[in-house]
């Protein structure tokens, strides 16, 4: 048991994680914890490549014995999603993250922890810094805007990378291998906005959700969290019925690939109509309090009176339209794989809502294993924009990975697990981007495995890691590099051949 973060940076891994959480690397923020990877390799005379992308490639030779191995790539990205709690003045940008231990459990205070992904960093750098871990020829591969576009995926080229079997480091469940995973698109429905003459005599007040538990859009998806910006849809919705407001603003979510955990609505309305505006949250309290009894029972709605108020609010047939925008744009699962059990094999995440001077964007990001649904439901949100009057774009398009049935670098793994532990590793899919699609559509019979510690609330303040599952991964990870030395790598690939 570690007690303190001077006694856990003894272990070479979280040596580098403590060190990488001193430099912000929020994704689009990337330059500073990307130059540090190329003076890391600088300083240990490795072969290193920085692209425009500010993706870096760093290779070292094989160890005596292992020079006729095949290349390992050792993948990951360095950016990270920055969420915080409400209040909390820590600044992407700039501060490092605060990092504390409860238990066996590593968090930040009051943001995320940017283990996803900077596990995988930790783990290169230990081994890339290590002089007595026998490996083959590697080649480390961290990229950029994982979390928000996978730019840094889409920008590699291909002709820096020499080898053809891809560990990936992404993964977020120990003891398991991840053999394939969603494709993704990032959604956006845009809403013009037609301003009119605010009220004569009328009190703003703050309409807010909070406290849910949030999480990751893809792997949490199927848990039955609420989304702030749906449940915000809802409460408009009703309250419309019976109280003559008008909106100034609707805002919801800070990441569009984390289910929102709160959001809020500027409205104004006559100073008559606050006491019947209070009985209607308190009864959607009670309401929501019910209905997320189980997964956010921490759910909170609260209407705050502010001084500030706008001289113009949303038009009547503007304030209509966003209020069904919020209420008919699709969330969560939209189905679920018929040929794995518990997979979810499509959704979307309705992740963040922003009021603009001219328009109001409502971000999606919708996953699918199957790339025809995937554009089923772009389709859908086209026709839902259009029908409002809006527009619908998409961005940050990735391919899934599709699973493989003869693969390699799966059987080594499955090997070196039944050899070191006795039993035999659970082999899963994920409901999430990974890179490793991307890659393959690059790299021609690239064979790609992902593994990686136990990690949980990502893409949340309350996101934390394991360290027993980190150290233990790391183990079974350098076992595996050790054996890649007796496997019979020509033999397994031409079995994949025939």
């Amino acid at each position: 048991m570690h007690n303190n973060l001077e006694d856990l940076t003894k272990h070479p891994v979280f040596h580098y994680f403590v060190e990488i959480s001193n430099i912000p690397r929020g994704s689009g923020n990337e330059k500073e914890i990307s130059d540090y990877l190329v003076r890391f390799a600088h300083e240990r005379n490795l072969e290193v490549i920085q692209d425009q992308a500010l993706n870096v490639i760093i290779k070292k030779a094989a160890t005596s014995g292992y020079e006729n191995v095949p290349t390992v790539i050792i993948q990951g990205h360095m950016d990270m999603v920055c969420e915080k709690n409400k209040g909390n003045a820590h600044d992407f940008e700039k501060d490092p993250l605060q990092l504390r231990i409860i238990g066996d459990m590593l968090y930040a205070t009051d943001t995320t922890l940017g283990a996803d992904n900077g596990v995988a960093v930790a783990y290169a750098l230990a081994l890339l810094d290590s002089q007595d871990i026998p490996h083959p020829s590697l080649e480390v591969l961290i990229t950029t805007e994982e979390e928000t576009t996978m730019r840094g995926a889409h920008e590699i080229n291909p002709v820096h990378i020499d080898g053809k079997i891809l560990v990936n480091i992404d993964s977020e469940e120990d003891r398991k291998l991840l053999v394939s995973s969603a494709g993704g698109v990032i959604v956006t429905q845009t809403l013009p906005i037609s301003w009119e003459q605010a009220p004569k005599q009328v009190v703003t007040c703050c309409i807010s959700i909070s406290g849910l538990y949030g999480g990751h859009s893809g792997i949490d998806i199927d848990k039955g969290r609420g989304n702030a910006n749906k449940l915000l849809g809802r409460v408009l919705y009703d309250l419309s019925s019976e109280l003559p407001y008008s909106i100034q603003k609707i805002s919801g979510g800070l990441k569009v690939n984390a289910i929102p955990r709160e959001a809020e609505a500027i409205i104004q309305l006559p100073s008559n109509a606050i006491k019947k505006l209070t009985e209607k949250i308190k009864n959607w309290n009670s309401i929501l309090k019910h209905e997320f009894r189980v997964s956010d029972s921490n759910v909170c709605i609260e209407i705050e009176q502010i001084d500030t108020t706008s001289a113009k609010v949303f038009s009547k047939a503007t304030m209509d339209k966003a209020i069904a925008a919020l209420m008919v744009i699709p969330n969560g699962v939209q189905s679920m794989s018929r040929a794995l059990e518990g997979l979810v094999e499509s959704s979307t995440n309705l992740g963040v809502v922003t009021t603009s001077a001219t328009e109001i964007k409502f971000e999606s990001e919708s996953r699918s294993s199957i790339k025809s649904l995937k554009y089923a439901m772009v389709h859908q949100a086209r026709i839902i924009a259009e029908i409002l009057g809006g527009e619908l774009s998409t961005d940050s398009d990735y391919p899934e990975w599709p699973y493989r049935p003869e693969s390699p670098i799966r059987k080594l793994f499955e090997e070196a697990y039944k050899e070191k532990y006795g039993t035999d590793i659970e082999i899963i899919t994920v409901h999430a981007g990974i890179e490793c699609g991307i890659l393959l559509e690059k790299i021609p019979d690239l064979d790609a495995i992902s593994i990686g510690p136990d990690m949980y609330c990502v893409h949340t303040p309350n996101e934390h890691l394991s360290i027993s599952s980190t150290t233990e991964n790391w183990e079974y990870f350098l076992y595996v590099l050790k054996k890649t030395k007796n496997f019979n790598w020509q033999r397994e690939r031409v079995n994949v051949i025939s």
